[in-house]
């Protein structure tokens, strides 16, 4: 639950997913957080190409997950042993044109989360 001062944007479908790419799009981050960004957004458009429906996807996915905060948690190591991280872009120092940026910066919360779940059916799944 939010607290009375911050927002949050909760996403719960994919195509909602576009509303963050506006946003950074239009207001980028300037500092390494942008490579985070950069490849996010190569996850989206892979979603959006459904290339996540096949092993290869999901490997690839995975290995720009590598690159992203803290990395694969165990659990996705333990599953992809064999994922090699894609190289992070490379984001240039930027000029902070914001006074409120160090604001939004400090209290801002963001992750790139992958889930490995069990179906009692079928394995797991990503």
């Amino acid at each position: 639950m939010a607290k009375k001062d911050e927002c949050r944007y909760l996403v719960r479908a994919s195509k909602e997913l576009r509303v963050i790419l506006e946003h950074f799009n239009k207001y980028p981050l300037i500092t390494q957080k942008q490579a985070d960004f950069e490849l996010f957004k190569q996850v989206v458009e892979m979603l959006s190409h459904k290339e996540h429906l096949t092993p290869e996807g999901i490997q690839k996915i995975i290995a720009i997950k590598a690159s992203v905060n803290l990395g694969l948690a165990e659990e996705l190591k333990v599953a992809f042993p064999n994922t090699i991280p894609v190289p992070r872009p490379l984001v240039e120092d930027k000029e902070i044109k914001d006074p409120n940026w160090l604001s939004g910066f400090s209290s801002a919360e963001g992750c790139f989360l992958i889930v490995v779940k069990t179906k009692l059916t079928s394995g797991h799944y990503v």
